[in-house]
């Protein structure tokens, strides 16, 4: 609350956390000089006492005198006592961390911003993909990018396109998975003025895509019939609009996205054959978290210093039982997984510094039974070793005591573990184990 002057009289502790500033800073002092606007008739309190109007539901950014930006929005009402302003007061609801969040998010889609360097991993298996997704770069061939829901494949999309001539020309993207078939059609290839009752000319994605890249995510969502007509636009480089009688010709690069094994969805009938070796003329398999171990902790640590930034937070690291919590669960949900747990564990923090595993969401928490939890003063499996090796020791605990579990068997083994028999037999025989066929 200010008085006619603009002093403020009353200054409650919410709003004192909501501006990181304490009472002393503000009471008694006029609030243009301890408030930054961009313009004086920017501070909805201002207009308040100079109109005498009430303000509702208005959206207001401003600095505190730590130069930090704050917005809010605010209900702002005038004091009025025998026809004059006696005053203002307000009531605000902080939307700072909202506001940044959009504001990165809308920056992020405009800038389509993703490149090689944004793709994080020092694993041979993420590494391998890296360098064969780079070579694609230099021609304009279609791209097939195989992967696990949440292992990152528009992130390679946008950085294939990037890296390639085309970076200068649009990047669409469109999950197929998400249209209703009997839009599919005319997203993809336009409409005629008059095709159908309210049909308008309107471009579809080829051609809004002409000179550029078109992302495809989910392709095998398709059903085959509008398959086989993306098949005859991707071969003879046109198309043709609902309800025209007129070719278009394009220049599109294609990369198609599948959350699944390409050879099972053509045996099960949701890919053509004929589709799958026009799209896969360069085939990228994205490996799942559980297959770059190596990579959890870079990863971890990359997402924490984005929430820090968002949060307006200070985490710095994992306990010790988190990180091999980590370290040994399967992540079905892969990065994107990875991405929402640090995510969900930094709301449960206040002023600590560390994500322990009472902050991690209730449901992960659950899967550990308490006698398999590792402990925070479990002994160091390998004293002295850098990263790279308390991970490889790690990693073979896991394996001797999954391998005891069922009884040296290694198939079993490798089904628990989410791995393959030729990825486990070739831990075996790098950590000197034995199991039986």
């Amino acid at each position: 609350m200010v008085d006619e002057k603009g002093s403020t009289v009353i200054y409650n502790k919410k709003m004192m956390q909501i501006e990181d500033m304490d009472e002393q800073d503000v009471l008694h002092k006029n609030l243009t000089d301890v408030f930054m606007f961009s313009n004086q008739q920017d501070s909805t309190l201002v207009q308040a006492l100079q109109e005498g109007k009430t303000i509702k539901n208005v959206k207001q950014s401003y600095f505190n005198n730590k130069g930090q930006e704050i917005t809010t929005i605010n209900h702002t009402f005038p004091i009025v006592k025998d026809g004059e302003i006696k005053g203002a007061v307000e009531i605000a609801k902080d939307v700072t961390k909202l506001e940044r969040l959009i504001r990165e998010n809308m920056h992020r889609k405009e800038q389509n911003s993703y490149t090689f360097d944004s793709i994080l991993g020092d694993s041979p298996a993420i590494q391998e993909v890296i360098e064969n997704a780079k070579r694609a770069t230099r021609t304009s061939s279609s791209v097939l990018l195989a992967g696990e829901t949440g292992t990152g494949k528009e992130l390679f999309a946008q950085s294939i396109h990037n890296g390639s001539q085309r970076s200068g020309r649009p990047f669409i993207s469109q999950n197929c998975a998400a249209l209703p078939d009997s839009l599919v059609e005319s997203i993809l290839f336009g409409t005629k003025k008059g095709a159908f009752t309210g049909a308008v000319d309107q471009p579809g994605l080829f051609e809004q895509a002409h000179g550029g890249t078109l992302l495809l995510d989910e392709i095998n969502s398709l059903n085959l019939s509008l398959q086989a007509k993306l098949l005859r636009a991707i071969q003879e480089k046109k198309i043709r609009r609902i309800g025209s009688v007129q070719d278009t010709p394009i220049d599109v690069r294609i990369i198609a996205t599948m959350n699944e094994d390409p050879i099972d969805a053509i045996a099960g009938e949701r890919l053509r054959k004929d589709l799958y070796y026009r799209l896969s003329v360069v085939t990228l398999i994205i490996p799942p978290l559980r297959e770059r171990k190596e990579d959890i902790l870079l990863l971890a640590s990359e997402f924490i210093q984005m929430n820090n930034h968002l949060f307006q937070m200070n985490v710095k690291d994992l306990s010790e039982e988190v990180k091999q919590f980590f370290l040994s669960y399967d992540w079905p949900g892969n990065i994107r997984e990875l991405e929402h747990m640090i995510e969900g564990a930094m709301n449960f923090i206040t002023d600590e510094e560390m994500i322990t595993f009472a902050h991690l969401p209730y449901q992960y928490r659950m899967k550990i039974q308490p006698a398999d939890k590792p402990s925070e003063n479990t002994a160091d499996p390998q004293p002295g070793a850098d990263l790279k090796g308390k991970m490889e020791s790690f990693e073979k605990y896991i394996i001797e005591k999954i391998l005891r579990k069922h009884s040296y068997n290694i198939s079993q083994t490798a089904n628990e573990l989410g791995v393959s028999r030729q990825s486990l037999q070739y831990r075996l025989k790098k950590f000197a184990l034995h199991g039986k066929e």
